[in-house]
């Protein structure tokens, strides 16, 4: 019996399995995600915060922006105005003896778009996220580590966010 002639067929069927399911996937409308298309070409952000410095990365990463200073803010098609940012640690539970077992951080950003002339082109709008942080006295510098990171974790989300909202714009 010759074995070579076996093999062939079963390659066929290998490569004509993978071809059709690479096929099906073509078909079900899966796409990567795109880089955001704004309706402007400039922008301006006033401020100097962490929340406000995410945002700026996150807008020039787009690289459709310009964005611009606050003194540049009349030449800019729109002006992003960060009316507000609250980051919150609220206690959950506590133990017997009173010690805090959990907490809850919050971050809301609160913000509005509008153009030069003062058109408002978005309200003034809230986007906030909440993480659930368990605590332990022994481990608080650790702990307190953990919040930061989750803070930056939620400022980046609020960013991108804030990012979908700005390209939902379709006209100034």
């Amino acid at each position: 019996m010759n074995t070579r002639n076996v093999s062939l067929p079963r390659r066929g069927l290998l490569l004509g399995l993978a071809a059709g399911a690479s096929l099906g996937l073509t078909g079900c409308g899966f796409e990567l995600r795109k880089a955001p298309v704004f309706a402007f070409k400039s922008l301006s952000v006033s401020g100097n915060s962490a929340m406000i410095n995410q945002i700026r990365r996150e807008l020039r990463a787009a690289g459709t922006v310009t964005v611009m200073s606050a003194e540049d803010a009349s030449k800019a098609d729109v002006v992003l105005e960060i009316l507000s940012e609250d980051r919150n640690r609220i206690v959950i539970s506590t133990n017997s003896a009173g010690l805090v077992r959990e907490l809850q951080l919050q971050l809301r950003v609160r913000f509005k778009l509008r153009t030069p002339g003062g058109k408002d082109l978005l309200p003034p709008t809230d986007v906030s996220q909440t993480r659930d942080l368990s605590f332990n006295e022994t481990n608080a510098l650790a702990k307190e580590g953990e919040a930061d990171l989750l803070f930056r974790d939620m400022q980046s989300d609020i960013a991108q966010q804030l990012m979908r909202r700005l390209a939902a714009l379709k006209e100034i």
